[in-house]
């Protein structure tokens, strides 16, 4: 049995009773008064101070839902603060009529502002960029350029046959596949992040009815018609189609030196990022298993975009495509500026995008393991209509890095150890195994294996008159299900919900804060 984090590591230890460096000293300044008090024999004001202080432990040590009182406080100030100044709404510029669209003819080079992206949120700060053709294919990759993260990217679509009937040797040979891939990409420094997304979508059925145009044949018996078409009506409500996406992710001031070298601008990065693609694709098309890997260019990566925040352009969407290819007079495809949604507002708890609602959540792993592909439960749509996005995200670790954060772990587990020895507190199983773990992450890193910080986000998606709450306890029960636990991302899901179903390759953030 293929079993996933049996030697994980969280990426923050508590530094003394469960509790960070923050936390711990900020109740130790609470209760200072306190000390006060008792050293001048103030004994009546210390019983005031006393709850005093045993309240203002419980606001910054006590978790709701993820997070303490005081960072709940926070999140409501910083929304106040957002919606008085408007900050969270946004409104294309194609609704406001500000979009300008250039002469109309690709041969001219003005495209005015229909080439470039229009998206809300930590999006905002993204541009896309036709890449030039990559060796061997005849495609342009879209270059995807992150000014507020410094990092440039690119996307594929991937087709993988899925690990649902595979033995437990397949299922080994995919996750060593994954691995290796993980230990180059920290041997070479290069990349930041590679991002696994997986979009599950009601199936409209217009491929499925273009095929059947195409290959019916006139003379078919009519109880077999009748009977093709009762079972395509039982079926096309509650058929779904699943979508994945792979993102690297390289950072500017790694590659900046090596594409001043292969000619600059846009041109040099794509060429030092095209060599890491090249490599990414032979990975994923060997041991991972994947059969097709496509990198999508700019017109393709609109509407992924697209269909991400409107599920419900997707049939006229391929409808056109496949028009298109019979008449190319027929548009196909959607606009980059066009690709975001018309408008969208966040609420602390939901995510309004065009006439859609979200709600998203992250993952927390396991500490027993978890078998690979327990997941797949999250991705089941609870009812037609909706649709649920997923997103991994794989960030490896310099082995300097690794090496450094191992032994400031190790250090902060044995001081808590000796400390907790000192005043007579029992240690723990669960300590106990974290400093085995610890020890036994030091003793891979020495082997040359490579440290990598693992993290996912996963968002349900339903038409904005329905009840979105409802839906969310509905995805909150399909992760607890599967092993994990939830942790919704209330007064944030725009940005969750980004990362969770538009394969930009955004990103979670590194650190907590």
């Amino acid at each position: 049995m293929s079993v996933y984090g049996a030697s994980a590591t969280r990426d923050l230890q508590g530094w003394l009773f469960g509790l960070t460096g923050p936390q711990f000293f900020l109740v130790m300044a609470a209760g200072l008064p306190t000390w006060v008090a008792m050293a001048v024999g103030e004994w009546l004001t210390l019983l005031v101070l006393v709850p005093f202080w045993f309240v203002v432990g419980l606001l910054v040590c006590l978790p709701i839902r993820g997070w303490s009182a005081f960072q709940w406080i926070g999140v409501v100030f910083r929304h106040l603060l957002g919606s008085a100044f408007g900050w969270s709404r946004f409104q294309s510029k194609a609704a406001a009529g500000d979009l300008d669209v250039g002469s109309g003819d690709p041969d001219d080079g003005d495209e005015g502002d229909s080439g470039e992206a229009d998206l809300p949120g930590v999006l905002s700060h993204i541009q896309i960029h036709d890449g030039p053709p990559m060796t061997g294919q005849s495609s342009r990759p879209a270059i995807i350029q992150n000014h507020a993260a410094r990092t440039w990217g690119a996307t594929a679509r991937v087709i993988h046959p899925g690990i649902g009937m595979s033995d437990d040797a397949d299922r080994f040979r995919m996750g060593a596949g994954l691995t290796e891939m993980m230990e180059a990409a920290t041997a070479g420094n290069q990349i930041d992040l590679i991002a696994v997304q997986v979009r599950t979508i009601p199936d409209d059925g217009t491929d499925r009815a273009e095929w059947i145009r195409q290959n019916a044949r006139p003379d078919e018996p009519e109880v077999s018609a009748r009977v093709n078409a009762q079972l395509d009506s039982m079926t096309a409500g509650a058929a779904v189609r699943r979508e994945a996406f792979v993102t690297i992710v390289v950072r500017e001031d790694v590659i900046n030196k090596d594409a001043k070298r292969a000619g600059r601008g846009v041109l040099g990065r794509a060429r030092i990022l095209y060599s890491i693609l090249a490599e990414v694709e032979a990975r994923l098309t060997g041991s991972i298993g994947c059969t097709s890997v496509r990198w999508l260019d700019t017109a393709d990566l609109a509407v992924a975009i697209r269909t991400g925040f409107e599920p419900g352009d997707a049939p006229a969407l391929a409808d056109a495509a496949i028009h298109h290819r019979d008449d190319p007079t027929i548009a196909a495809g959607v606009p980059v500026a066009a690709a975001g949604p018309t408008h969208a507002s966040t609420a602390i708890r939901s995510y309004r995008h065009g006439d859609w609602e979200s709600i998203s959540s992250t993952i927390l792993l396991p500490t027993k393991g978890a078998r690979m592909g327990a997941l797949a439960r999250v991705l089941v749509p609870s009812q037609p209509g909706e649709r649920r996005s997923m997103t991994v995200f794989y960030r490896p670790v310099s082995q300097q890095l690794a090496d450094r954060a191992t032994g400031q772990a190790q250090m902060s587990a044995t001081m808590a150890a000796t400390i907790r020895t000192r005043i007579g507190q029992t240690e723990r199983a669960k300590d106990q195994r974290s400093v085995g773990k610890l020890h036994e992450r030091d003793a891979k890193l020495e082997m040359g294996r490579s440290l990598v910080k693992v993290s996912s986000a996963v968002s349900i998606t339903v038409p904005a008159g329905w009840n979105t709450q409802d839906f969310g306890r509905r995805l909150d029960a399909s992760i607890r299900i599967s092993g994990f636990t939830p942790l919704p991302l209330d007064g944030a899901h725009d940005a969750a919900f980004a990362v969770a179903a538009i394969p930009l390759g955004a990103g979670l953030p590194k650190r907590r804060r």
